[in-house]
């Protein structure tokens, strides 16, 4: 895996997963409870570590809701095939002014036990590449003030959302600096990630992306650096607007990428990109591997594989989002089996 971010050529593809809480019940169930899916699977993957919440107690919550130290609630919804937690109540959704934000009780580092960290990472580093650390400026004002109130704040108030983000911005650094000392050499990416894509086309424009948040991503991508570590950038959907951005401010990797979104088309982001960028997804989960049979999975692994892997390096195969419940497990298996299969470089 880390020979395929560093442009380096692999012995195989590496591949990865994500998937929903169904889908692993669905494996365990086929596979057997005790079984090792990734090694079964021929799965890389990567390995978490992140510190131990120790602030204060966790905001009540009605029956049902759950609540972060950011007094972000959300709520289980079932939709018949899976089950998903939506958001249910947004602590600055009422907030009109800059004093209203001060008002706020702004999380601080001094909530978190680092000390753990650089045991549970040496432990994940004896067999996968380690992964530590979400920087999501967007999505946590998202998150913060709901959708339509945090795409609406850069136009209607400007100072506003510039101090709102600057004390996000503020937490997540130091949040994450103490993570990066605690675990000095043993994190190999870190996540400086978020959404600005939709199915058609850009959720925010791009002047509103390098006024208001592109300052704040930077200075996380720079922290990472500066530690050695790589840059993991998500970003669903109609991207590609700002994919030279990104590239300029140093991201490394890129992912899902949804191909059958409006210039998302494979060929076309390793053949501008790829000599700046790991890519990391491709697989498609909304139609191939939810509706397709064993052998059009197969036949879409080896196109990912053709396309982002033409030179032999700079692909990681996963998923292009979280493999849905209604995914066959048998899709799943030919998936990774094709790029075990399909994936040899040597």
């Amino acid at each position: 895996m880390l020979a395929s971010i560093n442009h380096e050529t692999p012995d195989c593809i590496p591949t990865d997963i994500w998937a929903t809480p169904e889908v692993w019940t669905k494996l365990s169930e086929h596979f057997g409870a005790n079984a090792n899916i990734p090694l079964l699977l021929h799965i890389d993957g990567m390995a978490g570590v992140e510190p131990l919440y120790i602030g204060p107690p966790l905001p009540a919550v009605t029956q049902g809701e759950t609540a972060d130290y950011w007094g972000i609630r959300t709520k289980k919804i079932s939709y018949g095939m899976g089950t998903y937690d939506e958001f249910s109540y947004h602590p600055l959704s009422s907030a009109q002014a800059i004093e209203d934000l001060d008002s706020y009780r702004w999380p601080t580092s001094d909530w978190f036990n680092y000390s753990e960290m650089r045991t549970s990472a040496k432990i994940g580093r004896e067999n996968q590449l380690v992964m530590s650390g979400y920087m999501a400026i967007f999505y946590q004002h998202n998150k913060l003030r709901g959708l339509k109130a945090s795409l609406l704040d850069p136009i209607l108030h400007p100072e506003f959302t510039h101090y709102i983000l600057h004390r996000i911005s503020d937490f997540l650094y130091d949040h994450h600096l103490r993570m990066f000392e605690a675990c000095d050499g043993l994190i190999d990416v870190t996540q400086v990630t978020d959404d600005f894509g939709t199915q058609v086309g850009p959720m925010i424009s791009l002047k509103v992306f390098r006024e208001f948040y592109r300052p704040h991503m930077q200075k996380f991508i720079d922290l990472a650096h500066s530690f050695g570590i790589k840059v993991f950038h998500h970003d669903d959907g109609a991207c590609r607007t700002f994919i030279p951005d990104l590239i300029e401010m140093g991201i490394d990797i890129l992912n899902p990428l949804q191909w059958t979104c409006p210039g998302m088309e494979l060929e076309g982001l390793k053949g501008d990109f790829g000599k700046y960028l790991c890519f990391h997804g491709g697989v498609d989960n909304q139609r191939v591997l939810a509706f397709g049979t064993p052998e059009e999975v197969r036949a879409e692994v080896r196109h990912c594989i053709d396309a982002l892997a033409c030179d032999q390096t700079g692909y990681i195969l996963a998923p292009c989002h979280n493999i849905q419940v209604l995914t066959p497990v048998e899709s799943i298996i030919a998936m990774y089996d094709e790029a075990q299969r399909y994936g040899k470089m040597a």
